[in-house]
């Protein structure tokens, strides 16, 4: 039996830029956890060597072709580590995470990034129909949307 069967598994999932930066930020909330991490640049396995990575393809909402490809290399990834809990700083492949944990039954936490300052995002926007916890690094966007605020990450 692997040293991290009885350990939450956990898919901490960011595109890049801004994103990965403040899902970094949030490593010693995994602690204890086995931790999977994903993003959009393989540069990144760099950053987390202590943990697997996967690279999948950056996609936006104007690719719907790209979101297929996003689909199965999560598929893949979802069948390989079983999550019980994906956490992600958003962005819109990180959709297609919230979905598989509806299929997979993990929870799911959205962070929306502490960038929409004026507004929840797109993608936050959609989050919500999907993630078991969405919320705003801003209060006012939090209460705006019906959304939590546990403060900001930056």
């Amino acid at each position: 039996m692997s040293s991290h069967s009885n350990r939450r598994r956990v898919l901490a999932i960011a595109s890049g830029g801004g994103h990965w930066v403040q899902l970094l930020r949030l490593r010693p909330a995994f602690e204890g956890s086995h931790v999977v991490y994903c993003s959009v640049h393989g540069a990144y396995a760099e950053q987390v060597p202590e943990h697997r990575f996967y690279a999948i393809k950056d996609v936006s909402r104007r690719n719907p072709f790209g979101f297929a490809v996003v689909f199965f290399q999560l598929l893949k990834l979802f069948i390989r580590e079983r999550p019980q809990v994906v956490v992600t700083t958003g962005s819109a492949p990180t959709l297609i995470a919230l979905l598989l944990c509806k299929i997979f039954r993990a929870r799911s936490l959205w962070i929306d990034s502490i960038a929409n300052c004026e507004q929840l995002s797109t993608s936050g926007h959609n989050a919500i129909r999907l993630a078991t916890k969405c919320i705003s690094q801003w209060p006012q966007i939090a209460r705006s949307n019906g959304l939590d605020y546990w403060g900001s990450i930056l």
